[in-house]
This record gives structure tokens, C-alpha cells and sequence, in this order.
């Protein structure tokens, strides 16, 4: 992941912070890592200012380590299928981490002080891994030059709404040679026309979360233009089909027949609910000339324990898309919510503790390839069931094959002395590969 990245010393810190964000430990922020990642207590302030240089000062590529990183996932995981959009908040006291705002955040559930990023991920059903990491600004921080200044905000980085982001994060991905894969995201990004179309124009087929407000035009619809007649006034051209207006998808959606679905949903095993899909086309601003949209499948959700249908997506899909795979791939977006998990949990990408543009994206790219490190290694080399276990006939935990909890209990000597190796390790290279 690093060669050519910069001098060998460099290097090796890029990989000792890896490695500190591999081992045990609850705090991963750059003191504690270091601590761990010495033998002698007199060589912790010295780690500690590589460790910081590194994450901090260093002027090497966080892109350039997401790329490597995309493409090994992408070639190596098995099942990608899907880019998975979404965005997670870290909390914050105080105003002078970069983009730190009161601003609404869904990994908090409310509007507090905190730093949200934008992220985009490879998933599939064996696995999932962030391919890239950015900070949104608000406007307020984007035209603060004092503010951008102190913390080093590249110039060319402006006010960008998340879905912009997201939209830029799949443009580097395939710029990169990432395959073309479906886009997965929440209603944030759903509901924005302007993605949705974004997406379109660059040949992705999507399963987005949508509320149950917009209007959509239903199967039966024919609607044409209602042009103001000469010397009528105060009513615009617009479309509409007097026998089967456009109505809110809510509305829609309890008109419809709904069907149990099964699908696997991680270690839960086998989900079930009832679900109704049916071609529409959407109906946005109707009233003012704009036409119909493309006909696209909408995928409602109505389980036992609600009183109407409340989970809702559009998706590209063609027509020949069959119930069962509307329903795996909109589920499928739970990936996102596992790898912010695991990488706030076990890696500490929420830990860091420096405010500065540089440090939040080195340290993000470097949690990154960590968790990389490990869902690869979970989803090819999948953990036994434990023998105790096997032996008496219990049943295994049903999150042991899925949890991370298999850190390094400690740093092998030979990795803190920083010394090579006396005999090649071709043998072990081979098998990788």
C-alpha cells in the first residue's frame, strides 16, 4: 500500500500507525499507539512525533492511498456488487477541529456539535471496505478564510452539498479502474434529484432510500401537457392526467400488494418482510412544465410491526429485475453501518485527536486500510468454529465470523526493533498471491 509513497522513513511510520491501529488497545489516538508500539517507555516520545508526522505533517496522498486500496478490494474481495454511499458524524467540544459545526448528524440521531464525513464503499454479501473518506465543510466554515487557514484547507476545497461529494467520490473511483457496480444510499442522498440524475448520466444503476413524500406518476398514468389557453391567465403549463393524478408515494404504496421476502441480512441470518415493487415514473414539479421522469422501479416495505408501508426506494433496476433481488440489494446497504462500526470500534477512526484538513484525511485513510486489511482477510480465510464449541455440539456465537475482535494481543518484537527479516519470506509472498 505504500511503496513509492515518500522516503523509508516515511514508510515505516505509515505502517507502524497501521499497525498501532490494528493492535488492542481502547484509545487509538496517536500517545496510547505509540506507547504500545515500543518496548522501553524512553522511546515513546519519539514513536509518538513519527506517529504525528505521519498523520499530521507529511504531505503524502490519502487519494493515492484510497486508490491502491479501491482497486485491491475491488479485484480481491469476493461478490463486490454495489458502491455504498453514506456519511457518519464524530462528536466534538469545542470550535476549532476542522469543520466542526452544530449541525445534524445520523450516526448521533440529532443536531449536535460534531464533524461529518462522506464515504464510499465497496460491498458485497461476504464483505465490505470504505474506498473513500471526505470531510464536508458548511458554508459557514467553506468561506471562513481565517478559520480555513489555521487548519489548512486546500484552496481549491469549496462548499460542496454531501451528494456533490459523494458524486466526486465515485468519479475518482472509476477514474481509478474500479468496476461499475449499483449505488446504494439512504434517503439523504435519495431524495436529491440532482444524485439521482448525477448517477444516471454516468451509466449507475441505483436502490435509493426515498421518503414516502415525493409525487410519482402511477403505472396507469398518461400524462401530457396542459398548455394556458390564448388569453388565460394565472395558470402555467403543466402536465397532468385527470384520471390518475400523481400522488405521494405513501399513498401509493397502500394501494399496492404486498408479498414476504426472505433475504440475509449478516449475522442475523435469514430476514424476512413484506414488500410490493411497481414501475412509476417520478412527477416532480409537474405543476411547472417539468416532464415525467424515467420509468424506474419503486420498492415499498410494509412489516408486520408497522401500520402502513415505511421504507421506500427507486431504483434503475431493468425491468426484468425480479422482487427477490430489489429487496437483497436495498438490504445490502447495511454493509456501510457494519464498517462504521468496526472502524469507530476496533480501529478508532473516531480517536483522532488533531483538527487540522491534513491530519482528519491521513488518519481516515489510514483506518481505512486497516479495515481493509481485515475484511479481507475475514472474507478469505474465515474463522474456524471454535473446537470447544464443535465438540459438545453448542451452537457458535452468531457474530464470531463477522466481528473483528482478533486484533494483535501485542507487537511482535521483530516489527518494533524496525529490522528486516534474515531469510525472504518468498514462500508466504506466493501464497497471497
Amino acid at each position: 500500500m505504500t511503496d513509492e509513497m515518500g522516503r523509508p522513513e516515511r514508510r515505516a511510520a505509515m505502517r507502524a500507525y497501521v499497525t498501532g491501529l490494528l493492535l488492542d488497545g481502547d484509545r487509538k489516538s496517536v500517545e496510547p499507539m505509540a506507547a504500545r508500539l515500543v518496548d522501553d517507555e524512553g522511546e515513546i516520545e519519539a514513536m509518538r512525533q513519527r506517529l504525528l508526522g505521519c498523520v499530521s505533517e507529511s504531505s503524502w496522498s490519502d487519494s493515492e492511498l484510497f486508490r491502491r486500496l479501491s482497486l485491491k478490494l475491488d479485484r480481491e474481495l469476493p461478490g463486490v456488487e454495489a458502491f455504498v454511499i453514506d456519511d457518519t458524524g464524530f462528536p466534538k467540544k469545542g470550535e476549532h477541529s476542522v469543520g466542526v459545526a452544530r449541525q445534524y448528524s445520523g450516526t448521533l440521531g440529532r443536531t449536535d456539535n460534531c464533524q461529518v464525513a462522506t464515504s464510499l464503499h465497496l460491498a458485497g454479501e461476504a464483505g465490505s471496505g470504505c474506498i473513500g473518506l471526505s470531510l464536508y465543510l458548511s458554508e459557514q466554515w467553506a468561506t471562513d478564510s481565517a478559520r480555513r487557514a489555521k487548519v489548512g484547507i486546500p484552496e481549491a476545497v469549496q462548499f460542496r452539498r454531501k451528494w456533490e461529494i459523494a458524486l466526486a467520490q465515485i468519479d475518482d473511483a472509476l477514474g481509478w479502474g474500479v468496476r461499475r457496480h449499483i449505488v446504494l444510499a439512504d434517503a439523504a442522498y435519495g431524495e436529491a434529484m440532482e444524485f439521482r440524475e448525477g448517477l444516471s448520466v454516468r451509466g449507475l444503476e441505483y436502490v435509493l432510500a426515498v421518503s414516502g413524500a415525493p409525487l410519482v406518476w402511477r403505472p396507469e398514468s398518461d400524462p401530457k401537457i396542459r398548455v394556458r389557453a390564448p388569453g388565460e391567465s394565472g395558470r402555467r403549463t403543466r402536465f397532468y392526467d385527470d384520471k390518475h393524478p400523481p400522488l405521494a408515494i405513501s399513498a401509493l404504496a397502500s394501494q399496492l400488494t404486498f408479498r414476504r421476502v426472505s433475504w440475509r441480512d449478516g449475522s442475523r441470518g435469514w430476514q424476512s418482510s413484506r414488500f410490493a415493487a411497481v414501475r412509476v415514473r417520478t412527477a416532480h414539479h409537474h405543476h411547472k412544465s417539468w416532464p415525467p421522469g424515467t420509468e424506474q422501479w419503486l420498492l415499498c416495505e410494509w412489516s408486520s410491526s408497522e401500520k402502513a408501508p415505511h421504507k421506500f426506494h427507486l431504483s434503475t433496476l431493468p425491468k426484468t429485475a425480479s422482487l427477490r433481488t430489489l429487496v437483497r440489494l436495498a438490504k445490502l446497504r447495511w454493509r456501510v453501518e457494519r464498517d462504521y462500526q468496526e472502524m469507530k470500534q476496533e480501529i478508532g477512526l473516531d480517536h483522532f485527536e488533531g483538527r487540522s484538513w491534513r491530519g482528519f484525511h491521513h488518519h481516515g485513510a489510514l483506518c481505512a486500510a486497516a479495515h481493509g486489511f481485515l475484511a479481507l482477510r475475514r472474507a478469505l480465510f474465515p474463522p474456524e468454529q471454535n473446537q470447544m464449541d464443535a465438540a459438545d455440539g453448542a451452537p457458535g456465537s452468531s457474530t464470531d465470523s463477522y466481528s473483528l475482535a482478533r486484533q494483535l494481543p501485542a507487537l511482535p518484537p521483530a516489527i518494533r526493533s524496525h529490522r528486516p527479516a534474515s531469510r525472504p519470506v518468498a514462500h508466504v509472498n506466493e501464497v497471497i498471491e
